[in-house]
């Protein structure tokens, strides 16, 4: 069972929701920005330094100890690159983090994060992309059965060549990483990276203004509005608004949703049963919560939301907006490992080494009918306290 530093301190969650709220802000400064960064970084680091020194002091230095209570099992590559690390205090080379490494982060990336739990996400192996993407119910045709299908085919699927944008995490290891060993130490490197890709392309996927700002696309940018030369993709504007009113009124809202989302931009239609998704902003979504919340008869509280939408709470959704989207049309592609690297920058930070982590990432959706934005207009909130 591989081990997992994500017990985070309300320092570090504090420092996460001021950045969100900073980076959400059209009128923040890019002082600002890197400000807020910093202090979310700074709080992940001391995060991740007491979890690891309370984990090591508290375990018991036998291996089979280790596994019993979920520390790695590291693979003898991995161990081997790791007691390298250990040993020169550090990533004194430009080092390939091994490709078991690169998988676990992204299956932690995909697995404790919602959002990038449900859309697409794929390893394309490479810096420069081709990506080949099917609409799936053209892809397999009927016809003679000595007839010539090619051109049917060849209709289904879309080729399109993606220059991927990088993606920087910083890595900060302690000076004495040698009481550590390369089972935490792993664990420490692999928390970082994925916390700090997770927030970046949480936001991206969300917000993202396109390659324009070297960003992927986020669902609420407009693809057929013109793009600005400086600001990248527009804002969709709202495609309506929620209101949920009455438990008719609820039903045609959500069903307007459903509707909307089943047609894509060349007006054919799509079949997007149990796969609409609503992002909502933590705050906003207990007033949903509230609104589909029932008693059943063992006296268990339910939440359901009707026609099984999904509902996703992200720090980075705007207050007051529902981003609805269907899950399966929002592509995201990775590739080029992850290369770890001493940052011989000027930026101290004392008793530790500072390293970047750089891998290259692209996302969008796949037309500009794979996403909506609603404005949420309740007549009746959750009362406080």
């Amino acid at each position: 069972m591989v081990m997992k530093l994500n017990n985070h301190t309300e320092v570090y969650e504090n420092a996460k929701l001021n950045y969100a709220a900073v980076v959400k802000n059209e009128e923040s400064t890019p002082e600002q920005i890197e400000k807020a960064w910093t202090e979310m970084q700074d709080a992940l680091v001391s995060s991740l330094k007491t979890q690891i020194t309370e984990a090591v002091s508290n375990s018991n230095t036998d291996h089979n100890v280790l596994v019993a209570r979920g520390a790695n099992v590291l693979t003898s590559q991995e161990r081997t690159f790791f007691n390298q690390v250990v040993q020169s205090e550090g990533f004194t080379d430009e080092l390939i983090l091994p490709e078991t490494i690169v998988e676990r982060i992204y299956d932690d990336l995909t697995t404790d994060h919602p959002l990038l739990s449900v859309i697409n996400f794929q390893n394309l192996g490479t810096i420069t992309l081709t990506a080949i993407t099917s609409e799936y119910e053209g892809a397999a045709v009927w016809g003679p059965i000595f007839g010539d299908i090619k051109g049917q085919l060849g209709a289904a699927f879309n080729q399109e060549n993606i220059a991927q944008s990088k993606l920087t995490a910083f890595v900060v290891l302690p000076k004495d990483l040698k009481k550590f060993g390369p089972e935490w130490i792993e664990a420490y490197v692999r928390a970082q990276i994925t916390e700090t890709y997770a927030v970046a392309l949480e936001d991206a996927v969300i917000n993202g203004a396109g390659p324009t700002k070297h960003q992927p696309i986020g669902l609420v940018r407009d693809l057929q509005a013109a793009v600005d030369p400086t600001n990248g993709h527009a804002k969709k504007n709202a495609a309506g608004s929620l209101t949920l009113a009455d438990p008719k009124t609820t039903i045609r809202e959500f069903a307007g949703i459903g509707k909307l989302l089943s047609t894509k931009q060349n007006g054919k239609p799509l079949n997007v049963t149990g796969k609409v998704a609503l992002i909502i902003n933590p705050s906003d979504s207990w007033d949903l919560k509230a609104e589909f919340t029932s008693q059943n008869s063992l006296g268990d509280y339910i939440t359901k939301l009707p026609f099984n939408f999904k509902l996703i709470e992200s720090v980075f959704a705007t207050t007051g907006e529902v981003i609805a989207f269907v899950t399966d049309r929002y592509d995201a592609y990775r590739g080029g490992g992850v290369e770890v690297s001493e940052y011989k920058e000027t930026l101290a930070i004392e008793d530790c080494n500072l390293h970047i982590a750089k891998t290259f990432a692209f996302g969008k959706p796949r037309d500009n009918k794979a996403a909506a934005v609603y404005t949420l207009a309740l007549t009746e909130t959750v009362p406080a306290g």
